[in-house]
């Protein structure tokens, strides 16, 4: 793994069965990902981008290969030793924002920073100071379900933020969005980004989304089609079927 990346795929299958057959849905995929970049992570349905996802956050282990995050093989950790750096070092922000819906916006937000037994005070503050960042300060008391969805996902990503991960990951992030929704939420999303200097992981299928970020990767069939820098004059193609 290079020392300036934060994230490393190495040669990662995953398979399901169904019925008799066998799925392969990644196929010996291999990439790293620098500290501080945004990535998007992009394909047709059915390419593998959501599994590839889930996979590199410890959602999910693949059928082969290793997943390495800040040098740590996370794909062969147990599930507390997952857990543990799940809640310290990642961030998620789902298209169905994921939202417990017996709580406030504010309490949704203080929940990832409680887990790890930080002071009650200090979590509020830091859960005002967000929510007020994402313009929902008159919010803050609302239960989701009192909230549109543009201001649900603004909970969402004050959430993601709030114990400041060294790497985020995003599903979507504006699926379920208008448009102009979903370019405000688009901005804050790299906003906070920038202000924390996360690395910044998304699974989209808007185009437009994806070019925002540093990174491209294409997925096609399980495999890296393309691979492209937005930001840097070197664009580096991947065929299929071959590792980076």
């Amino acid at each position: 793994m290079n020392h300036s990346s934060i994230l490393s795929v190495e040669n990662v299958t995953k398979t399901f069965q169904s019925g008799d057959h066998k799925l392969t849905v990644l196929d010996h995929v291999s990439f790293e990902v620098e500290k501080g970049i945004s990535c998007a992570i992009v394909g047709p349905s059915g390419s593998g981008k959501t599994t590839l996802l889930g996979l590199c956050a410890g959602l999910d282990r693949p059928s082969s290969g290793h997943v390495i995050l800040n040098g740590q093989p996370i794909s062969d950790m147990k599930e507390d030793q997952l857990n543990s750096v799940r809640n310290e070092q990642i961030g998620f922000v789902f298209q169905s924002f994921q939202l417990i819906s017996t709580l406030t916006a504010l309490e949704n937000v203080m929940v990832p920073v409680e887990l790890r037994g930080v002071p009650y005070r200090e979590v509020e503050s830091q859960a005002r100071e967000l929510l007020e960042q994402v313009g929902l300060g008159d919010r803050l008391h609302h239960y989701p379900n009192q909230l549109s969805g543009g201001e649900q996902q603004r909970v969402g990503l004050a959430r993601a933020f709030i114990h400041k991960p060294e790497i985020l990951f995003a599903d979507e992030p504006t699926g379920n969005l208008d448009s102009e929704t979903g370019e405000q939420i688009e901005d804050l999303l790299f906003e906070l980004n920038r202000k924390q200097g996360t690395t910044l992981v998304i699974v989209t299928h808007d185009r437009d989304l994806a070019e925002k970020c540093d990174r491209i990767i294409e997925l096609k069939n399980g495999e890296i089609y393309r691979d492209t820098y937005t930001s840097e004059p070197e664009t580096v193609s991947v065929e299929a079927g071959t590792s980076e």
